[in-house]
């Protein structure tokens, strides 16, 4: 596994500014840099064609928001919820995703690339179109998410619960499934060939052999 990350002196001194404050037209040229946003509820917030590098967001509540064509460079979300916000035509380039709450979270048709996500709630999250790769899933639960016609490469699960999740066209070979739970996840012969798994998950995957176990 080799996910680069954010290196953290860069979040030690950074200026405090205002989420709620912010949109394309705050900063030149639609830069953000070094800044650090914390204890703020900006749900329902729109914001759009904005780059934030080296910044961190802590206890930020964006929930039902619209991020719109947003480039994320060593970003680091700590304690965030964005719950059922839309994450549209974005980018995510060595980001870190910690204790978030990313229930129903629209990622969908973006692109992330060595990204980490620890000890998210992300249940219904969509993934769909998504481009990934370098990217560590990591003690989080993960049911009923969506993973359609997502490109992957490089891309880690460890100790999530992918329990009902749907992967369609979406190829596991070479993934390591072992510790996770795949209980009921939907998917078909060709996308989990090549991935492993334990011997006690096998029966979680009889279904698609169309055979019954007694």
């Amino acid at each position: 596994m080799n996910i680069l990350k954010s290196q953290e002196k860069y979040f030690k001194e950074l200026e405090a500014k205002q989420l709620k404050d912010v949109d394309e037209n705050t900063f030149e040229e639609g830069y953000i840099r070094y800044s650090f946003f914390e204890n703020e509820n900006c749900s329902g917030k729109c914001m759009q064609n904005l780059e934030l590098e080296k910044c961190k967001m802590s206890h930020i509540v964006m929930q039902n928001a619209v991020l719109e064509k947003m480039t994320f460079k060593e970003v680091k979300f700590e304690n965030c919820d964005f719950s059922n916000t839309d994450f549209i035509q974005s980018a995510f380039l060595k980001c870190e995703f910690k204790a978030c709450k990313l229930a129903g979270t629209n990622f969908s048709e973006n692109r992330f690339y060595h990204v980490t996500f620890l000890e998210n709630n992300a249940n219904y999250m969509n993934l769909s179109l998504a481009s990934m790769e370098h990217v560590l899933f990591q003690d989080m639960e993960m049911r009923n998410c969506y993973f359609q016609e997502t490109k992957i490469k490089n891309i880690y699960f460890e100790k999530v619960d992918l329990s009902r999740t749907q992967f369609f066209k979406t190829s596991l070979y070479g993934v390591d499934l072992s510790s996770s739970n795949i209980e009921k996840i939907a998917i078909s012969i060709e996308d989990i060939k090549g991935a492993t798994i334990e011997q006690f998950q096998a029966i979680d995957l009889l279904y698609l052999l169309g055979v019954k176990v007694k």
